[in-house]
């Protein structure tokens, strides 16, 4: 079989930066001649990008491959490629653990995507694992997102090296890719069409310290909306210690940069931040949160928590009840504690047993739910600007995201309107008439 003969095709797991890497191995193989299928029925080779930061995402990057492993037995599928971060992390294990796969290259390797796929389809078992501090960052990629939105990816790695993460030892240390690379790939997205650019790294408030010697996060968004007329620019994965007054005037000022920010906290406790190796204490937290919404009116904060964390006392989880009341996040996600072998706090004492972990859970969520109820009905009445997404022909309403919406993680807005006249990618005023669960439902203007 040559190469130009063979069709591969992608299942592509976890967050948008694995994503990225989806892309650019999506080109690589593009560009030397592979045929790329959306079907996977149709695929000779199938790359399978997985994620491994968390038990769940481990299990359903198992669970792919085992799909995957079916169409090998039962259809025509010729080899499975495993790459990412479940490669990363166990490597020639995964040969005997899962012995349907043919290929397995490490986050370091991903540029030799191409010699992986052809030697899998001819039976050839394969496997690289090249130091991932070295492996080229960026690069030409295939956007899978829609047509008007996509990623930006500005560093890969990172030095935060929380006790419960095993990020740092799968992605290796924090490595900014330079501004001048960066602003010349939001020029190419802008050229696509890209209506809403997402920027996004491991740590992006850390972004330029390694390259440049201080935080430029600021400076790069800046460059970015003065060197395209990309309308939304959204920020994703900021830490609170690395908030700077110059990234919050950006915020405040730049009319083309969102008011919103995700700001993953984990807790509020300083017993639980110290024991998870978090810079900066709960007085440092609650001042940044305070000093965003005085100097940003308007701005939707998204956070994370951890609850189960070993040696989480019951005073512990409810001071962090108490704060979630006090802050009110606009949006919040919350993770029961992973046991991850390889961390540090996977040998902590005092752990915590899933029930707990899930009560707890529970109970922040519920919280949550409350102040989310609470906020959504303040928006009925108010008229938004959204970035229409496409038609839901079962409700016969468009559907799209708001600025206090971002891609995959946040709800909706459903608008009525007549059929055929508004187009995906297109921006609408659209004024709220009800919230309903996490989404809101309104008319356009």
């Amino acid at each position: 079989m040559s190469k130009q003969k063979i069709k591969v095709g992608f299942v592509s797991l976890g967050c948008p930066k694995n994503q990225l890497d989806t892309e650019v191995m999506l080109h690589e193989l593009y560009d030397a001649g592979f045929e790329i299928v959306s079907e996977d029925i149709d695929a000779d080779v199938i790359v399978v990008n997985t994620c491994a930061f968390i038990e769940s995402a481990k299990q359903e990057s198992i669970d792919n491959i085992i799909d995957v492993g079916w169409l090998k037995k039962n259809r025509t599928l010729k080899a499975i490629v495993v790459t990412g971060c479940l490669a990363e992390r166990y490597r020639d294990a995964i040969f005997d653990e899962l012995p349907e796969v043919d290929a397995v290259l490490g986050v370091g390797s991903i540029h030799h995507i191409v010699e992986a796929v052809k030697s899998a389809a001819a039976g050839k078992r394969f496997s690289s694992y090249e130091d991932k501090n070295d492996v080229k960052l960026g690069g030409e990629r295939i956007v899978t997102t829609s047509d008007y939105f996509a990623y930006l990816k500005v560093a890969e790695g990172c030095d935060n090296h929380c006790a419960y993460c095993a990020i740092p030892s799968i992605r290796g240390r924090y490595r900014s890719r330079t501004m001048e690379e960066l602003v010349e790939e939001a020029k190419t997205m802008e050229g696509l069409g890209v209506k809403e650019l997402c920027v996004i790294a491991q740590d992006t408030t850390r972004y330029g310290q390694d390259l440049y010697g201080e935080f430029k996060l600021a400076e790069l968004l800046n460059r970015i909306t003065e060197e395209t007329s990309i309308p939304w620019i959204r920020v994703l994965y900021c830490y609170p210690d690395k908030i700077t007054d110059e990234l919050i005037d950006v915020l405040a000022n730049n009319p083309r940069v969102l008011k919103y920010i995700d700001l993953p906290i984990q807790h509020i406790s300083d017993h639980m931040l110290k024991a998870m190796n978090r810079h900066g204490d709960s007085a440092l937290i609650r001042s940044v949160v305070k000093k965003l919404r005085e100097r940003v009116p308007g701005i939707v904060i998204r956070t994370t928590l951890i609850v189960g964390f070993p040696g989480e006392t019951e005073e512990d989880f409810t001071e962090l009840c108490e704060y979630v009341k006090e802050a009110k996040f606009d949006r919040l996600g919350a993770f029961p504690y992973s046991r991850e072998e390889g961390t540090p706090a996977y040998d902590f004492d005092d752990q915590i047993d899933e029930q707990t972990k899930q009560d707890r859970y529970d109970i922040v969520m519920q919280t949550q739910g409350n102040i989310t109820d609470e906020l959504k009905e303040k928006r009925v009445g108010q008229t938004i600007e959204v970035l229409c997404e496409g038609y839901d022909p079962v409700s016969e309403t468009f559907y799209g995201r708001s600025e206090a919406d971002a891609a995959e993680i946040d709800g909706k807005v459903y608008f009525h309107a007549k059929k055929n006249s508004v187009a995906e990618g297109e921006f609408v005023k659209v004024k709220i008439t009800e919230a309903v669960d996490y989404d809101l439902v309104g008319d356009k203007i």
